[in-house]
């Protein structure tokens, strides 16, 4: 299923992306999209029980004309991350490959939908894109003994868009949080598709534009480590719940890894991004 939320911030509505391409309203069923529904399989079924009898009218169609897509995760738990995941782009930075998973932490509020304005933070000079794959969690995690038990606990997958500030994130000292979180830093969307339609994570697709130029064109087979193998790693430090996030890294074609002058995100400049399957998701910058 492709799960989502539309309406204004704030106020958005669950709904459902049918096999034709219509949104259905899900309000009737269920009160919104998040954790509580991920680890409900009772409201999954009936959900799934309504898409299939689309054609008697058992879910409203919604006219998506002028709709805005938000976030298609409401009450997000929590966002942790996975660095230098691609070979290719720890290549592209000069990093070695690490050993183990490198992990920091964006918080929930950065999270907007596909199609938001993202805002480039004042004094920044190099606010860069990444294309990731969001694992969605479905089920409480800790002290997973097996890729396949880490592989259950994930609901789905999404687009994550992790905008990254680079000066703020590498010469100010410190963590790389404080170039992780400013605000508008992670659209998400548009789909929540469950974890059931996406058979192989490792071998995904994942492209990004800035004006229009192909920026980055690489798949989650280059990745470092594997999407359960990052799940299953997590459990040992942290218990994950349903509606946590882990954004799994980016492929290589990142602004940092250019030569000079890089091509850092400026006010007006136009990124597109998408995953096999997950969707498309467009941005437009502004000035905070």
């Amino acid at each position: 299923m492709k799960l989502l939320r539309v309406g204004p911030a704030g106020a958005e509505r669950p709904a459902l992306l049918d096999a034709s391409g219509t949104l259905r309203d899900l309000s009737g069923l269920v009160p919104d999209i998040d954790g509580a529904l991920l680890a409900d399989d009772a409201a999954l079924a009936r959900i799934r029980e309504a898409a299939s009898a689309q054609g008697a009218g058992a879910l409203p169609a919604i006219d998506d004309g002028g709709v805005r897509i938000g976030p298609p995760l409401a009450r997000i738990g929590k966002i942790v991350c996975i660095g230098l995941n691609y070979h290719d782009h720890a290549t592209e930075t000069g990093a070695a490959l690490p050993q183990e998973p490198i992990l920091f932490m964006k918080a929930p509020d950065t999270v907007v939908g596909p199609q938001d304005t993202v805002l480039v933070p004042r004094g920044s000079a190099k606010t860069d894109w990444e294309v990731e794959l969001a694992v969605v969690i479905g089920r409480t995690a800790r002290y997973l003994d097996s890729d396949e038990a880490a592989l259950a606990a994930v609901a789905g997958y999404a687009i994550a868009h992790d905008v990254s500030e680079r000066a703020f994130q590498i010469e100010r000292g410190g963590q790389w949080d404080k170039g992780k979180n400013c605000e508008t830093f992670n659209p998400l969307g548009p789909w929540l598709v469950t974890a059931d339609e996406i058979p192989d994570p490792q071998s995904l697709g994942l492209r990004l534009w800035v004006n229009g130029e192909l920026q980055q064109n690489g798949t989650t087979a280059d990745q470092i480590f594997g999407v359960a193998q990052v799940v299953r790693y997590l459990s040992q430090f942290m218990t994950l719940y349903p509606g946590d996030i882990i954004n799994t890294g980016t492929p290589a074609g990142v602004a940092l890894g250019r030569p000079e002058p890089k091509p850092y995100l400026r006010a007006g400049d136009v990124v597109e991004l998408e995953i096999d399957g997950l969707g498309r998701q467009r941005q437009e910058l502004k000035d905070a």
